[in-house]
């Protein structure tokens, strides 16, 4: 029973952690839209609220698994993270945040994908695209059968990857700046990043403003190299200012086909 105690206390505590960062990684970009593109966000109160409801909802999905694992690597040793910096190579660390994001990339990309076919779309994606123009409170409003497909993948990538726990810090990190800065409504990285040779292949709000546009595009996380090689890579976006015809506060809004994709199912077997 102790035990059972333990990963319940751990569960709770990491989905507070999760939470919280959800909160405060949003409420600084929020704050920093309203200094920066005063009344970006004008009119959406509604939208925002049922975001915030839904990414807390998202925060415990995502705890859940994660205190339970974070439990199990203090006190049973699960998991392949370490913290003895000598146990690897130092050029191994920086490696392993790669292969983490490549892996969380890959495993997005053709999740997102599945959840713009038809069935999927309408039973769990469109309560993401219902945030018309997105806001920086987004990146987790997700339906909780969606939120579970991306709570799944740190939790098998550190039994499959080795990786040092300040390297998962980072990648967390990336994970969650990633996630609100590509849903603010503007481009938070200089001209010269996005535009240049690094942003052909990462993503910024830039390309992911446009899968918000178009819907059937841009499907990747961190980077392009899915969207390329599978050529749903359409570029950038453009952003525009909050429009009352794009704005859905009751969730509504969206023609009956938004979002679907029927292109060949082949290509997501």
């Amino acid at each position: 029973m102790a035990v059972v105690f333990a990963l319940l206390g751990s569960a709770v505590a990491m989905t507070m952690i999760v939470g919280i960062r959800y909160l405060l990684a949003s409420g600084a970009f929020a704050l920093a839209t309203r200094w920066r593109h005063p009344g970006l966000y004008a009119g959406l109160d509604a939208q925002i609220g049922r975001e915030i409801r839904w990414s807390l909802a998202s925060a415990a999905i995502y705890g859940v698994p994660a205190g339970i694992i974070a439990w199990g690597w203090d006190n049973r040793g699960w998991t392949l993270i370490y913290r003895d910096w000598g146990a690897y190579p130092l050029w191994y660390v920086p490696l392993s945040v790669l292969a983490f994001l490549f892996a969380h990339d890959s495993w997005f990309y053709w999740t997102h994908r599945l959840m713009h076919r038809p069935y999927w779309f309408r039973l769990a994606h469109a309560v993401h695209h219902a945030s018309r123009p997105p806001t920086a409170w987004a990146a987790m409003a997700f339906h909780p059968i969606e939120a579970l497909t991306g709570a799944v993948v740190i939790p098998v990538l550190v039994f499959v990857i080795p990786i040092h726990w300040a390297a998962l810090a980072v990648v967390l990190t990336v994970m969650t700046v990633m996630g609100v800065t590509n849903h603010v409504g503007w481009e938070i990285f200089p001209r010269f990043i996005w535009q240049g040779p690094l942003g052909a292949g990462l993503i910024t709000a830039s390309h992911h403003q446009r899968h918000h546009e178009e819907y059937r595009c841009n499907y990747g996380l961190y980077f392009r190299f899915w969207d390329r090689l599978c050529g749903t890579d359409r570029g950038v976006g453009r952003f525009r200012s909050a429009a009352p015809e794009r704005r859905a506060p009751d969730g509504g809004g969206m023609p009956a086909d938004a979002g679907i994709d029927r292109g060949d199912a082949g290509q997501l077997a």
